[in-house]
């Protein structure tokens, strides 16, 4: 195994040699054909404590970075982050990669000994904000751009850029991690003893592509709503984004509370308690009960059969070229009304091509398809009109592989999270990704290195009704340093800095069960009350 404190020898191997032979994979999570694997190794043994770095003020460690270039990295300002709020004072570098690839690097007083890269979100284009959650624990926390600038609901760039297209599909992490260990080193004297990756979304997606392509880069990953699914999502959100378009499609404010608090009767309380969040995945609610009489819209209180049309394709799965490429349908969770769920991401807060989903889509049709800012996404037939393009975009941007034995047999951990209520991205698909981990590695070896967890009524990566806040780094660092793989872990709901309520985060396909005293409200806010439970 790669000794992941030397990893610049290995990242100085040539990037492009690495990523030779790794290009997209089946498609969407499906159509690939089943590996025939010799037995995992067995688990590595926890590995020894990290050594004490050497205690220097943020002024210090701005001082020993400022004005240098390293390994190809330009520092091109270092300044001291004042201590506010639990998070310790910190020097923050900011650096350029020729041409325009950006990063920045949090150096904090009293560090761990230890490194979390956070990944991007959407089509990247800013250095995402410090971590501050990992500095108050006393990580260092880096971040990039992945090469590009602009709007994360804007792939132009890509256009005529093949090596911005290339790193932000794959290369940018592993690029930033190498100047990114040698600043360390020059600031702290040391390398990183363990270095760790955290991203949802688009930096989920990053998380496992890093776990696929690179798998000595890290000692653990948190792969949060990721986004490896990349042609099948944005193919869907292209067929969802046509439905709606369809003459009388489109469900007001009125409508989707009509849908959501029609699952919220039918499947609410199968958890054990009334609570405005369905936690019990196995309720089944068919919204053809909600159709309005001779099928038109004849109000507020009923779905037209256009209307129905959305959601069939919202929900069912979309599955294209014999399987090649497909996305899992989302589940009704009961929380479509919430403002960061369908609003937000499928019918648009101020119009249908103000939904994020939309959004991206049109931005890749028009991107690395039709390969024309002028196209009409919705006029294109992305899944029949250009096959060689759909290839290409897969082989760039999806992180489907569920062989992962080189990242398990070099120690490495992997947690998955996806949020209930998210309409962005489905849990189903992550449920999918963890089955075919499954089948692909076998259940032992799934179970001695990934966990994973599913938070009811939680939106995109955060948001929505349900807890939404549960250390992942923390107990990723347990399982990493001391070999103690997490287990049932208590999610939070904060509201101005203080916990509104606790439920736990339950192993998939376990759920939150209340099994409190019934009717006792101040019970039903905390964790205790509450059973992890398989439907």
């Amino acid at each position: 195994m790669a000794s992941r404190t030397g990893k610049t020898a290995l990242l100085g191997m040539g990037l492009a040699a690495l990523l030779a032979g790794c290009g997209g994979g089946g498609g969407g999570g499906g159509g690939f054909l089943p590996l025939v694997l010799p037995p995992a190794p067995p688990p590595a043994p926890p590995s020894a404590p990290p050594p004490t770095p050497p205690a220097r003020t943020a002024q210090a460690l701005c001082d020993l970075l400022a004005g240098k270039t390293i390994d190809g990295a330009v520092v091109q300002k270092a300044a001291v982050v004042a201590a506010a709020d639990g998070v310790p004072a910190y020097c923050q570098v900011q650096a350029l990669m020729s041409p325009k690839l950006n990063l920045a690097l949090r150096l904090p007083e009293g560090w761990n000994g230890k490194l979390v890269y956070s990944g991007g979100g959407g089509y990247n284009g800013e250095v995402p904000a410090a971590n501050t959650a990992a500095l108050s624990m006393g990580f260092a926390n880096v971040s990039s751009d992945s090469g590009h600038q602009g709007s994360g609901v804007d792939a132009s760039w890509a256009l005529n850029d093949p090596y911005a297209a290339q790193l932000f599909g794959s290369l940018s992490v592993p690029t930033v991690m190498a100047p990114a260990l040698q600043m360390l080193t020059v600031a702290y004297g040391n390398a990183p003893a363990r270095s760790y990756f955290e991203g949802c979304s688009n930096g989920g997606r990053e998380a496992l592509m890093n776990a696929q392509r690179y798998p000595n880069l890290f000692d653990g990953i948190i792969a949060r709503a990721p986004a490896y699914n990349w042609v099948g999502f944005m193919g869907h959100f292209n067929r969802t984004a046509k439905a709606i378009a369809a003459p009388g499609g489109l469900l007001s404010a009125a409508k989707i509370s009509t849908l959501a608090a029609a699952v919220r009767g039918a499947c609410d309380a199968n958890d054990g308690i009334v609570d405005g969040v369905v936690s019990n995945p196995s309720c089944s609610f068919d919204p053809a009960v909600l159709r309005c009489a001779g099928g038109g819209d004849t109000g507020d209180s009923c779905l037209s059969d256009a209307q129905l049309a959305v959601v069939s394709s919202w929900t069912s799965p979309a599955v294209w070229a014999g399987g090649a490429y497909r996305n899992a349908g989302w589940p009704l969770s009961g929380n479509e009304d919430d403002v960061g769920a369908w609003p937000a991401w499928v019918t648009g807060i101020a119009g249908p091509k103000t939904a994020a989903q939309y959004l991206f889509q049109d931005t890749t049709v028009k991107t690395y398809l039709a390969r024309d800012l002028g196209a009409d996404s919705l006029a294109y037939a992305p899944y029949d009109q250009d096959p060689q393009a759909l290839f290409g975009l897969e082989a760039l941007n999806s992180a489907t592989s569920t062989d992962l034995r080189p990242y398990f047999g070099s120690s490495g951990k992997l947690i998955l999270w996806h949020g209930g209520n998210d309409s962005a991205l489905s849990v189903n698909t992550t449920t999918e990704y963890f089955q075919n981990l499954k089948t692909t590695l076998g259940a032992a070896t799934v179970e001695a290195n990934v966990r994973y967890y599913v938070a009811p009524g939680v939106n995109h990566c955060a948001g929505g009704p349900g807890a939404d806040t549960t250390n992942l780094l923390a107990a990723l660092d347990t399982w990493v340093g001391e070999g103690k793989a997490p287990e049932t872990l208590v999610a939070a709901k904060i509201d101005a800095g203080k916990t509104s309520f606790s439920r736990p985060l339950c192993r998939h396909p376990q759920y939150p069960r209340y099994t409190g005293p019934a009717g006792d409200a101040a019970a039903a806010k905390l964790a205790a009350s509450y059973t992890c439970t398989t439907p």
